[in-house]
């Protein structure tokens, strides 16, 4: 496996989103119990944003990418033609051509959005999300959780504070654990703030903040409490209620 020494920050992935769980993820506690592994307080929050960029490159060479004439592209294009940033944050936007009703977004700004899920939402809807996953970014759920996963990867492959760095992941690697943050679940804090975020993102910018309360209804009509978008998620009729308590202030 080739090595990433030449790079300053390498590895691991993704969120988009502090405090996050996953069944999949060791806390730091445990891992700095190892002995000498890489800890929060060894790893610099460039180099988690750094790491974060690699992983998504990585995982758009592993999934089917919408190419610039499709029309889910053109689509997506046209709608966050506007919000290439956001409060200060680069944003990076790109189709996954999937079934899955699913969007993610990473600590460096990458936004992944499904085509299943653009198959079932309206635009004003679609963008509702996208602003929930901008809101897990801006608020570090996705960078924890990342760092998360990241510290639980240099922990299974050995890498210690005396020498090691993330840089000694291996590039094989970066796949799996975008995969492993993309599939990570956030606190049910978490999603509730990145609801109320992405509400304001709505009312700040002149878009209908009801498409938030559609897009869940869709959501739960298509794949339940559960999957998708969904799988990670509080549940949906909490959710709503919250968002419709949060449009009305």
């Amino acid at each position: 496996m080739n090595k990433l020494k030449s790079m300053t920050a390498s590895v691991a992935i993704a969120l988009a989103l502090v405090g996050c769980k996953s069944d999949l993820l060791e806390n730091e506690a445990g891992m700095s119990a190892l002995g000498g592994v890489l800890t929060a307080a060894t790893v610099s929050e460039s180099e988690v944003i750094n790491s974060a960029k690699l992983s998504a490159q990585e995982m758009d060479k592993k999934s089917k990418v919408a190419p610039a004439n499709s029309l889910y592209t053109k689509r997506l294009n046209r709608l966050v033609s506007k919000y290439q940033q956001v409060d200060g944050l680069k944003l990076n936007y790109k189709v996954y051509l999937s079934k899955e009703m699913n969007a993610f977004a990473m600590p460096d700004g990458t936004v992944r959005v499904y085509s299943g899920l653009m198959d079932i939402l309206s635009d004003q809807e679609l963008l509702s999300v996208i602003g929930h996953e901008i809101g897990h970014v801006k608020l570090k759920h996705s960078f924890n959780q990342y760092k998360q996963t990241l510290l639980a990867a240099s922990a299974r492959e050995g890498i210690t504070a005396a020498g090691g760095t993330v840089a000694d992941l291996a590039q094989s690697q970066l796949g799996d654990i975008a995969l492993q943050f993309v599939n990570a679940r956030f606190s049910q804090s978490d999603e509730l703030e990145a609801d109320v975020y992405g509400v304001a993102f709505m009312k700040q910018r002149g878009l209908n903040p009801n498409a938030a309360v559609s897009a869940f209804q869709k959501l739960k009509r298509y794949s339940g409490e559960g999957g998708g978008l969904l799988s990670s998620h509080p549940a949906t009729s909490e959710r709503i209620n919250k968002i419709k308590a949060e449009i009305a202030k």
